[in-house]
Formats: C-alpha cells, sequence, structure tokens
C-alpha cells in the first residue's frame, strides 16, 4: 500500500474518486478528439500511434501514422524491413532510435509470440523500447486492462488535483504519480479513463496558457481551488542544448548529380544520407565557443580538411546560402553551406558514399537537417537568378 501521507497528498475517499471518474469520463464522451487510432482496438496499431505521439504534435503524426501502417500493416512486416525503409517511413519524426527500437521489438514478438502482440503489461513492458508509459497505454487502450499511462501530461493535471510538491522532471518521483493514478483509473473504461486525461493535459491543462475554469475536473482540483494553479506542476527548467558548428558540402559533379553520404556512425541520425559535414569543432581550440570562431576558420583549411576525406578535385564555388540550424534535445547544430563543382568523380572507399541525382533523393532516408540543408540551396539558387 502507498504511503500518501509521507508525500503530502490527501488521497479522496471512493466516492470523491467515484464523482471524478463521473465528470472526466463525461467531458471525454462530449469532447474528446476523433483520432484515426481512436478507431481501432488493434494493438499493434495503437502501440505505433504510441511511439511517434511521443514528442511529436499530433497534427503532424496523423500523415504519418497512415502511411506507416499501409507499407508495414503488420507485426510481421515491421520486423523484416530493411532499415531505410523504416526510416524513410520515419523521415520528419526525429528520435530515430525509437523506430529502430519498434523493429527490434517487432522481431522481439516473431520469435517469442508468434508474430502476435502480447496481452499483459508485463509482456508488453518487457518489448524493447516500451516503457511504463507505452506499456500502460497499449495495455488500457487495447486490451482494456486498469493499467495507467503516466506521461508529463498526466503528471501535470495530477500535480494540480493533488498539490504534488515533486519535481515531475525527476524519474524517481514518477512512482507517486503512478501510484495516484492507480487509486484514480477507473476499472470498466481504463483506456477512455488515460486518453481522457491526455486530451486534458494537452489542451485545458497544457503546460503553457492553462485554461482551469474551463476543466471539467476543477471542482477536484485543489490547484484551482487554493488558487495555486501557477506553482504546478514543480520542474526544474531544461539544461541549455550544446552548440556545434558544422561546415556542410554540397558539391555537384558534371552529371548534375551531389555527393550524398551515409552516416555509418552510431550517433545521431545513424543510417541517414547527407551531405557530407564537418564539425568546426575539430578545426579550432576546444575552449572557444564554436559560434564565436565558426566565421574565423579561413575557407582554405575548411577546404583543405575536406580533400584529407574525398579524393576529388572540387572547384570551389563563391555562392552564399542562408546557414542551417537545428535543435535535438541535446546539441544545437549550426550550419554553414559551401558549393563545390566536382572535375572527377573519385570518391572515398572507407565510407558509404554515392552521386544521387535531384529525382532520386525520395529513395533516400533524410533527416530533418538535411532537409534543411536542401531547402537553403535551392532558396539560394532561386536569389541568384
Amino acid at each position: 500500500m502507498f504511503d500518501f501521507k509521507k508525500y503530502g497528498i490527501d488521497m479522496w475517499h471512493q466516492d470523491k474518486i467515484e464523482a471524478f471518474r463521473k465528470a472526466l469520463l463525461q467531458w471525454y464522451d462530449e469532447n474528446k478528439r476523433d483520432l484515426p487510432w481512436r478507431h481501432t482496438k488493434d494493438p499493434y496499431a495503437i502501440w505505433v500511434s504510441e511511439i511517434m505521439l511521443q514528442q511529436t504534435r499530433v497534427d503532424t503524426v496523423k500523415s504519418y501514422y497512415e502511411r506507416f501502417l499501409y507499407h508495414l500493416p503488420t507485426i510481421r512486416d515491421l520486423a523484416e524491413a530493411p532499415e531505410e525503409v523504416i526510416l524513410k517511413l520515419w523521415e520528419g519524426l526525429g528520435y530515430y532510435s525509437r523506430v529502430r527500437n519498434m523493429q527490434k521489438a517487432a522481431q522481439q514478438m516473431v520469435a517469442d509470440f508468434g508474430g502476435a502482440f502480447p496481452n499483459t503489461y508485463t509482456e508488453i513492458a518487457s518489448l524493447k523500447g516500451i516503457g511504463p508509459y507505452t506499456a500502460g497505454a497499449i495495455a488500457s487502450i487495447a486490451f482494456d486492462l486498469p493499467e495507467p499511462a503516466v506521461d508529463g501530461n498526466v503528471m501535470r493535471v495530477m500535480s494540480r488535483l493533488f498539490e504534488v510538491d515533486y519535481d515531475i522532471g525527476v524519474p524517481g518521483n514518477r512512482k507517486i504519480f503512478q501510484a495516484i493514478m492507480e487509486e484514480l483509473i477507473d476499472p470498466a473504461r481504463p483506456g477512455d479513463f488515460n486518453q481522457a486525461l491526455m486530451d486534458l493535459g494537452s489542451d485545458i491543462e497544457a503546460p503553457v496558457n492553462p485554461r482551469p475554469e474551463d476543466s471539467p475536473v476543477k471542482a477536484f482540483s485543489a490547484a484551482y481551488l487554493n488558487g495555486t494553479m501557477d506553482k504546478y506542476p514543480i520542474k526544474a527548467p531544461k539544461k541549455k542544448p550544446l552548440p556545434v558548428a558544422y561546415q556542410a558540402f554540397i558539391i555537384r559533379n558534371e552529371k548534375n548529380e551531389f555527393l550524398l553520404e551515409k552516416n555509418q556512425q552510431s550517433n545521431l541520425l545513424a543510417g541517414f544520407w547527407s551531405f557530407p559535414l564537418l564539425e568546426k569543432g575539430s578545426l579550432v581550440s576546444p575552449q572557444v565557443s564554436l559560434f564565436e570562431v565558426a566565421e574565423d576558420i579561413p575557407q582554405m583549411d575548411i577546404r583543405k580538411e575536406f580533400g584529407k576525406h574525398y579524393p576529388l578535385a572540387v572547384e570551389w564555388q563563391s555562392d552564399e546560402f542562408s546557414p542551417v540550424q537545428h535543435i535535438f534535445s541535446h546539441r544545437k547544430w549550426q550550419i554553414e553551406l559551401l558549393e563545390g563543382l566536382a572535375t572527377n568523380a573519385l570518391i572515398p572507399t572507407d565510407r558509404e558514399v554515392q552521386w544521387v541525382a535531384v529525382e532520386d533523393f525520395h529513395r533516400y532516408p533524410f533527416a530533418k537537417p538535411q532537409q534543411k540543408m536542401w531547402n537553403s540551396y535551392l532558396a539560394g539558387k532561386q536569389g541568384l537568378k
């Protein structure tokens, strides 16, 4: 039995819990969003939607969800798909380890469950890349199991309901919100209960500009009743992403094909194709800010550095292009673009590099930084006409 008093939480009596469930679900029945994954009980489809929705807006996910299931309609299809296919289907969503883990989980299901989705919380949680939240969401929505799905939205709502004085960003505090949800979840409609809280937390109880007066459960909210909404949830500010400066090389040959390289390292954007990139930090003192020195590195040094890695004769161009910025959760890339015309077609053999025509770009998975680089290049060329 969880000791709520220890954490300063006054858990409700059963009558109040049941009244809360009724108010929340009545609001959900009248206001729930019409989303494609809410028209199915297929655990595979629900799983796909839940993984896509992590750190991605609902409106963005809809088209990705439908395209993914069209091309990979079953667990076995996902398990057997080439990596470049799954990366292409995920292209633009970011956090690409998610889809790689999905494929590993699909392979687990083929090997251990005969290609079927497991139907218990413990078995679902044993799959690669599935944490407590996703396991709870799938278990409750697909299999009607009374398992909480505790994410940031839910913790925010719970923090305000009970004035929880613990940081929702600290992993060790998750057990508090899990315990609260285990008391509140409606055993008759667990999937709807979890989804109702997701909708409430993403809109009325949003982190920015919440509308507490519109909440269907404001009569139950200690923070609303006590005028402390601005205090909850408690969350320490995130660390700023570390800046990293890159030089991108947009190299064309006489056939108007572009040099693309596959990232074979086990780091950010592994498996994706892009223009060759050189981290400028390798050319400057580590004690100096990369952004401060980015414009001070002589172009001659950058070109020489390129020549060390790519045995191409290049005529460098003087056209200027807008720099590209892309922010990851812990890195902020600033990318300068440099164009060159190759006068020979030699490419290195120690890395995966290809000449690719523009009309064939769609065959290669491009992450957001590459898409931004290409758009900047095209915009620059338009400006020169």
